[in-house]
């Protein structure tokens, strides 16, 4: 191959997979490109041929259609090889076979300790949400801020008005101690369930169906799947709880917990 058609020539990865089984997913791939395996030692890697260029549009919808069959191919893969090592999309490196080859020897020993850690386990996501007027009630019980409001009466303006801020920096102290304990108390239980959880954030732009409510815990759980049942039992409990709301989503590919690896190869 000369230079030139090499540099253009590139390698569209899907994922990883726990064998070295030279096997294929037909026209399966993005833009109905046909999907195989590159297999070293042991393991592999699901790829289409393409050029070493991302791909890009302005059409969204086109974008968004690229972003399911990628996800589809994995899906495929999932169902074929049980645990894969999920690559994010346009996870494009430039050459041929042999420069996936490399990669894959150059990774082996992490990639290998990851899907040995992704074995028999799934991505699950938790979403719990505390409703404000539920914490707004408990925080109105509360001896202290009682005592504060009852302060309030028959004071003068300016004596009000230090009492209220008193009670304003009360009640927010009282609710960021009541959604830490909470959120905390929970994650633990959920821990325990669970191989391994990573925390996202909880600071998020609430929809109009979560209007009202905090989200307190936004986890990604790594979960074995004979322990599925058991933490959606659980959650199916707190979700019962007066002024809980529990969002449980999954299976998912394990994207959460394979962060770390990397994807990029230095040019020779």
């Amino acid at each position: 191959m000369d230079q030139e058609n090499y540099c253009k020539e590139g390698r569209y990865l899907y994922c990883i997979v726990n064998s070295n089984k030279e096997t294929n997913l037909g026209n399966t791939g993005i833009e109905d490109n046909f999907v195989y395996m590159v297999p070293f030692n042991d393991i592999g890697a699901v790829v289409h041929h393409c050029e070493a260029e991302p791909y890009k549009s302005d059409n969204k919808e086109k974008a968004a259609e690229w972003i399911l069959t990628h996800q589809y191919v994995i899906d495929l893969a999932t169902k074929e090889f049980d645990t894969v090592i999920p690559l994010t999309f346009d996870t494009i490196f430039k050459g041929d076979d042999e420069i996936v080859k490399k990669w894959l020897s150059g990774e082996y020993h992490k990639l290998k300790a990851l899907l040995v850690k992704l074995d028999g386990k799934e991505e699950y996501g938790v979403q719990i949400f505390l409703e404000d007027d539920f914490l707004n009630k408990m925080i109105d019980e509360n001896e202290e801020i009682q005592r504060l409001k009852r302060g309030l009466e028959n004071k003068s303006s300016g004596a009000a008005y230090l009492y209220r801020k008193r009670l304003e920096e009360r009640v927010r102290i009282e609710k960021e101690a009541s959604i830490n304990r909470y959120a905390k108390e929970l994650y633990n239980k959920i821990k325990e369930l669970a191989d391994d959880v990573k925390v996202e954030s909880a600071k998020r732009e609430a929809t109009e169906r979560w209007r009202g409510k905090q989200l307190i815990l936004n986890l990604a759980c790594l979960v074995c799947k004979d322990r599925v049942k058991d933490l959606g039992n659980m959650l199916g409990e707190v979700n019962k709880k007066e002024g809980f709301t529990v969002r449980f989503t999954g299976p998912w590919p394990p994207y959460s917990f394979v962060r770390e690896l990397k994807t990029k190869m230095g040019e020779d």
